[in-house]
């Protein structure tokens, strides 16, 4: 199984402090995959609307969130 996997996995736990760990790390895993795709649609030349209605967001929303990061 992989990371994302077994967190998914963890997060369905009866013991909550097992699966609120679990939350917490997937929410920073899906954070980090978003950060890195961003800055890849951004090399490619896509607009952040393009990124935006993929994300299914403002574009204000993903410029104020990834805009500095990515400039």
């Amino acid at each position: 199984m992989t990371e994302a996997t077994d967190l998914a996995a963890a997060a369905g736990a009866g013991d909550p402090a097992v699966g609120l760990r679990a939350v917490a790390a997937l929410r920073r895993l899906m954070e980090s995959l978003e950060s890195a795709q961003v800055r890849n649609a951004r090399a490619r030349g896509w607009a952040w609307q393009q990124i935006a209605d993929s994300l299914g967001v403002s574009r204000q929303a993903v410029h104020k969130k990834h805009g500095k990061e990515i400039g």
